[in-house]
């Protein structure tokens, strides 16, 4: 009886670990909460959800999966700063709400061949697809050059908080 009970915890304790993108939540996409509107240079009006203003997420600090799973829960993905306008919006609102840092739907591939070499060109907005510029011209952004693990961004934290989380 305890072998069998052990055997199904180790069970729960795997598949609880094996960590994937969420799906969106009808129910919450049915509520979703907008904190602010966008309309970009094409007339396309973009939604926002900053969840240091969302109370149930307000100073929760995640893992890059869990950010965009939150956003992805209320219909949304992570930010994707495509123009430097979109930029200088989420720039001005992240210094109203006195927030350190935030994660983008920013992340690296390594397989599309428009992408090539992956550690230069690799990157691209997963929120929408979009290419980011390459990491030789860091003057295109305001990206860190102390990130999270100290060293200039983008720098794919997000994989490396991942494999970790998957070990």
């Amino acid at each position: 009886m305890i072998r069998h009970i052990a055997f199904l915890l180790l069970g729960a304790v795997m598949v609880a670990a094996q960590r994937r993108l969420a799906l969106p939540d009808p129910r919450s996409c049915a509520n979703r909460v907008r904190h602010a509107s966008y309309r970009d240079a094409r007339g396309v009006t973009h939604s926002y959800f900053f969840s240091w203003e969302h109370p149930p997420t307000r100073g929760l600090e995640v893992d890059w999966l869990d950010a965009r799973n939150i956003c992805r829960r209320h219909c949304m993905d992570a930010v994707s700063l495509e123009t430097p306008q979109e930029n200088e919006f989420i720039k001005q609102r992240i210094a109203r709400g006195n927030v350190r840092y935030i994660w983008t739907s920013g992340r690296k591939c390594c397989e599309r061949p428009d992408l090539q070499p992956p550690n230069i060109n690799g990157w691209f907005w997963s929120g929408s697809g979009a290419k980011i510029g390459p990491t030789t011209q860091r003057n295109s952004g305001d990206w860190s050059h102390t990130g999270g693990f100290g060293q200039p961004q983008p720098d794919n934290r997000e994989a490396a908080q991942l494999h970790k989380s998957n070990v």
